[in-house]
């Protein structure tokens, strides 16, 4: 049985149908064709897959699609404004915060998030808030750098 759905994504209103079980995260790259969220674990244990529901980080590994019907969901590719890419993507790329990329678009919508709520963190919020993504490349140093910068480039826009 399939389920009519409405999802805002990246701001738009999309309107797609998805059997009960589809997860959020296949509705976005198969149904709707937005492959910038990847699937790493489908456990919610790696990160990859976080999208922001109404602002918030949510794993859309876990999350199925006919449960956020209506609601506002933003993906990596939804991040970048009209002036190119966000502040949060800057410092990443500034920063050399990636390296395979794989992990990337998790920690994006993660930051994003964190920065939103917590414009100053502090090293240990900082590492506290992206300890839910894992990247298995970096070893994180210049992804905590790229927060911080980040943190910077948005207050300076501010």
């Amino acid at each position: 049985m399939e389920h009519e759905i409405t999802l805002v994504v990246n701001g738009a209103a999309r309107r797609v149908s998805v059997p009960a079980r589809r997860l959020l995260s296949d509705c976005l790259r198969h149904d709707l064709g937005l492959t910038g969220t990847h699937v790493g674990c489908e456990h919610g244990v790696c990160g990859c897959c976080t999208v922001l529901l109404d602002g918030q980080p949510v794993r859309s590994c876990l999350t199925f699609a006919v449960t956020v019907d209506g609601r506002e969901i933003t993906t990596v590719e939804g991040l970048a404004g009209p002036d190119g890419l966000s502040p949060v993507q800057r410092a990443f790329a500034e920063c050399h915060g990636l390296q395979c990329g794989f992990c990337t678009p998790g920690f994006l919508c993660t930051v994003t998030a964190l920065l939103a709520e917590n414009p100053a963190p502090t090293e240990e919020e900082v590492l506290e808030g992206v300890s839910g993504n894992l990247c298995r490349c970096t070893g994180y140093q210049n992804i905590v750098k790229a927060v911080h910068r980040a943190a910077e480039l948005l207050a300076e826009e501010a």
